[in-house]
Parts: C-alpha cells; sequence; structure tokens
C-alpha cells in the first residue's frame, strides 16, 4: 500500500492542504513553548500533544523531522491579550507571589522548566531537537531589533521600541482581523506612551532598569518583547523558510500575527508555509478555570499528592493516587485538535480502561513471543490493514478519534485469540510497537526515572551556546574598551545568571560553566 497524503488545516489559507515539505521528506517546524512561571494546564498540553503527533506521523511516513520548542523566560506579560500589553511580565510577578520558594528569578524558571519537563515526558511526548530559552538569545533579539530600526519597521521611544504594524502589508492575514478589530483589541491598552504612533503598534523592547532581567541595549536597560523571540529562534535553527508553526488558537492573535510582521520584515518574504493551531479545551462542559473549580494541571491529575492545591482535584483520582499518564494522553487525543474538546471524567475512565487493554495485551503478547510455540500467523495481515487505517486517519488532518478506534480494533484481536502462535506473536509485537511509535498510548517511551535537568532536554547545542557566551565577551571587552563600565559589569551579571564564570586573566577572558567547577 503506498503511503497516504499527509494533511493539515493551514490557519493562514483556511484550507486544509498536503504537507509538502520544502526540503524533501524533511518536516521541519516550531513550536510555541511554554512560559515557565507555574506549572503548565491539560489545555496546555493540548497544543503540545498537536506536535508530537504532527512528529510522530511524519516519522511514520519515514520522513526526517526537526523540531524547535522554546521555553519562554523573560517578556510574556500579564495582559497577553493585548497586541501591546502594559501589565507586568509573568515571570517577575510569579516571584512576588512566591516569593521565599526561590532564591531568584532563574532558580524560579529553572523550577518550573524542571516541572514542565517532567510531565513532558510522563505524557509520552518526544523531545524537539531543539529546546531554546529566550534568555539565552537576547544577543540575538537585540540584533533582530536593530535590523527592524535600521528597515524602518521600528521606531523607538523614550520607553522602548515598537513595531510600526503598518509598515507590515499582510498584518491581520492570520486572524481575519480588520484594521477596526485590531484597534478595539487595544482599547484596554495600559501602555501610556505619548510617543507611541499607533495603538496596534507592539513593542519589541522595554526599557525597565528595575526589571529582575535586564540587558544593556542601545535604547537603555531593559528586556526584549515577548513576540520577536520566537521570530528569533525560529530562524535561528530552522532558516528564513520552514514547513510548519504550531501553537494554540490563543496564540493567533496577537503573538502569531506579530510573528509574521517580524518575519517576513526580517527576512523580506514569507517564513512559515503552514500554521496549525489547537482550539481550546473544556472541562464538563465549561471553560477551565480556577474559579469554577475546573482549573487542571497535569500533574493535577498523575500525581496529586506532588500539588500544593490538590483539593479541587476530584476525591476518586486523589484517593488512587492519580491517573495512568498514557489515560490522560489518550484522553486528550479523543477529540480532534482543531475542533473545541469536552474534558471529562467519563471520557477519563474510558480511556483508562483502553490504555489497561493495551497494557494486558502487550504482557499476553511478550509472553507468548517467551513460549514461541509453533502455529500459523492469522493476525499479521489484520494487523496490517489495521495499522494502514490508523496511519490513514492521522494523515487525515490527525483524526485522532477515528485513529484510536481503528487502532483499538487491533487490541480486541489480539484479544479474540484463543492463544498466539510465535509467529503470531512477532506479528503482534510489531504492531504494537508501529502503533506506539504512532500514537504513543501503548508504553511509556522514557524512563520514569529520568532526572527533568537532562542537559539534553534544556540546554542549546553546545556550539551555538559557546558562541553566543563568546559573543556577548566580545561585547563585554568592547564595552570596556570604550569606557562604558557600567555595561561591561551588566554583560558579566548576565552570564553569572546563565551559569557562566568570567576569569579575566593578564593574557586575555576565559570562561566555563559554573558546573563545571
Amino acid at each position: 500500500m503506498s503511503s497516504p497524503t499527509f494533511r493539515l488545516y493551514n490557519t493562514l489559507t483556511h484550507d486544509t492542504e498536503p504537507v509538502e515539505p520544502i526540503e524533501e521528506e524533511h518536516l521541519r517546524f516550531y513550536s510555541c513553548g511554554p512560559t515557565v512561571y507555574t506549572y503548565a494546564h491539560i489545555g496546555n498540553f493540548r497544543s503540545f500533544l498537536t506536535a508530537d503527533l504532527i512528529r510522530r506521523t511524519a516519522e511514520a511516513l519515514g520522513w526526517t523531522v526537526t523540531n524547535v520548542s522554546n521555553i519562554t523566560d523573560v517578556g510574556h506579560l500579564t495582559q497577553d491579550d493585548l497586541v501591546d500589553p502594559g501589565g507586568e511580565d509573568k515571570m517577575q510577578q510569579a516571584l512576588e507571589r512566591e516569593g521565599e520558594r526561590f532564591a531568584n528569578i532563574y532558580d524560579l524558571a529553572r523550577h518550573y522548566t524542571d516541572a514542565f519537563l517532567e510531565d513532558w515526558r510522563a505524557l509520552n511526548l518526544r523531545a524537539p531537537e531543539v529546546r531554546p530559552r529566550a534568555t539565552e538569545h537576547v544577543t540575538d533579539q537585540l540584533e533582530a531589533v536593530i535590523e527592524l530600526v535600521e528597515k524602518d519597521h521600528a521606531y523607538t521611544t523614550d520607553q522602548g521600541v515598537y513595531f510600526r504594524v503598518e509598515s507590515a502589508e499582510d498584518y491581520g492575514h492570520l486572524s481575519g482581523n480588520t484594521e477596526a478589530q485590531q484597534l478595539q483589541a487595544t482599547e484596554r491598552d495600559t501602555v501610556e506612551d505619548p510617543d507611541k504612533r499607533d495603538p496596534r503598534d507592539f513593542a519589541l523592547w522595554k526599557h525597565d532598569p528595575d526589571h529582575l532581567m535586564h540587558w544593556h541595549s542601545p535604547w537603555g536597560w531593559g528586556y526584549p518583547g515577548w513576540h520577536i523571540e520566537c521570530s528569533v529562534m525560529g530562524m535561528r535553527y530552522l532558516g528564513d523558510r520552514f514547513d510548519l508553526h504550531t501553537g494554540g488558537e490563543d496564540l493567533i492573535f496577537p503573538h502569531h500575527e506579530c510573528e509574521i510582521a517580524q518575519n517576513q520584515s526580517l527576512a523580506g518574504h514569507r517564513v512559515v508555509n503552514t500554521w496549525v493551531h489547537t482550539r481550546f479545551l473544556q472541562v464538563e462542559g465549561e471553560k477551565m478555570s480556577k474559579s469554577a473549580g475546573n482549573f487542571y494541571t497535569v500533574r493535577d491529575l498523575i500525581n496529586p499528592d506532588s500539588s500544593r492545591d490538590s483539593d479541587h482535584v476530584p476525591a476518586p483520582i486523589r484517593r488512587r493516587g492519580g491517573v495512568d499518564p498514557l489515560a490522560l494522553r489518550y484522553t486528550l487525543m479523543q477529540g480532534q485538535y482543531r475542533k473545541p474538546f469536552n474534558f471529562t471524567l467519563d471520557t477519563l475512565r474510558t480511556a483508562a480502561r483502553h490504555v489497561r487493554r493495551y497494557r494486558e495485551a502487550a504482557e499476553r503478547v511478550d509472553e507468548a513471543l517467551e513460549a514461541d510455540v509453533d502455529g500459523p500467523d492469522p493476525l499479521g495481515p489484520e494487523l496490517g490493514d489495521i495499522y494502514d487505517r490508523t496511519l490513514a486517519a492521522m494523515c487525515d488532518d490527525l483524526n485522532t478519534p477515528a485513529a484510536t478506534a481503528a487502532a483499538l480494533e487491533g487490541v480486541t484481536a489480539i484479544e479474540d485469540m484463543d492463544a498466539l502462535s510465535g509467529a503470531a506473536a512477532h506479528s503482534a509485537r510489531f504492531w504494537l510497537d508501529q502503533t506506539n511509535a504512532l500514537l504513543g498510548i501503548v508504553e511509556p517511551e522514557h524512563d520514569r526515572e529520568a532526572v527533568a535537568s537532562d542537559a539534553n532536554d534544556h540546554a542549546l547545542p553546545a556550539d551555538h551556546f559557546d558562541a553566543s557566551v563568546d559573543e556577548l565577551l566580545e561585547d563585554r571587552e568592547a564595552a570596556r574598551a570604550e569606557g562604558e563600565y557600567a555595561r561591561a559589569d551588566a554583560i558579566r551579571d548576565t552570564l553569572e545568571a546563565l551559569g557562566i564564570e568570567v576569569m579575566d586573566r593578564p593574557d586575555g577572558t576565559e570562561w566555563r560553566r559554573k558546573n563545571e567547577l
């Protein structure tokens, strides 16, 4: 059977289109990651799951995948529903709220990054090739902002640097928002800047020397805006043309709309071919909110004992000590990504039963493999057809309800066998492995004991990280030569915060990671 055509809904064109990688059979895409100021909730992870399933489907077709998914640890403001929010940085606000739990804002970021990666692994999500952090790319972001100013796509005021929306011809095309709608969205704008030219203009750099994370720039001490980080990191690792960009529907406007404006202004052409957005999740028919008592983080459900506030978790889940993470993953797959999904405890219970059936089938198959009894293999052709239908459903715009329904037929086929020959067991194990690779619902793919601080999940590739440190040291040396000692000290403080020890020696400056001491 020939491979089915992989199709996804493109928010930009409002149509379901074939996924045609720019580089043949090499899918390159960017996924908006979390802001690490608190624990991620199940709605967040529904969006991350979409990216994981895109990866798995592409790999099932034999494609190579390069996925970049960021960690936002600076610049995401509390009023991010506005084009130019005037609220406080979510990271800084979290530190003020939690105060004594953390030594500093970097400690807070590490804690919630670790927690996020623990939840990520628990839900059987595969790691991206690169997981960059915004704070590691401030120099890159500064360079991008400077370029936008030089190209007259941005302008400066005493309060920072703003992108000039009027300079982006297609602004609003992704969201479908007209200029009137864009203006309406900014009516509650709390930024009081008399030099701002258009209410729609959004911040690229915030002048704020008192911010807990601040860097020196040509426009004074401050920190980057939220939108610029994803533009910079996406193009840094994927180039100025790549295939896909994923995220939740709440990011369509303004975040992704602003990304497109920045990308095209920097590159001079369309950068991303397809935009894929996951719809909102409800809980028991209502919007998920803390006030309604139905706001669930992943760890609330899989490990309520670890939660500081688990009283809102349903009693049956608390009594059992949490739900099987694969059952939670299975539940989130019962709604197609671009349709609203109603998360219910009944759906979760049903998912748990199905996951147990997979687990019991796998145990039976492994026992049959060990016994290796002679006999025919009636399962092979049937399971092959089931897998083909499962893959076809995933290629049909990630139709996960159809895919999981088809795959469950395979479990039933194994259960209906009175006895499994060695040959049948081999076919069944092959099908289980294929299905797990595609859907991730059969068996965990991660070591449950793996620590979330694994460097492979946190860090930049070593070569880029080293280059970034060297660039900062060059900037520091230039500042010292020009007598700008405050700027030089600030760069050193930034490196210290990133875990780098700077050593000034008579023959030059050296550096090393503190964990190497």
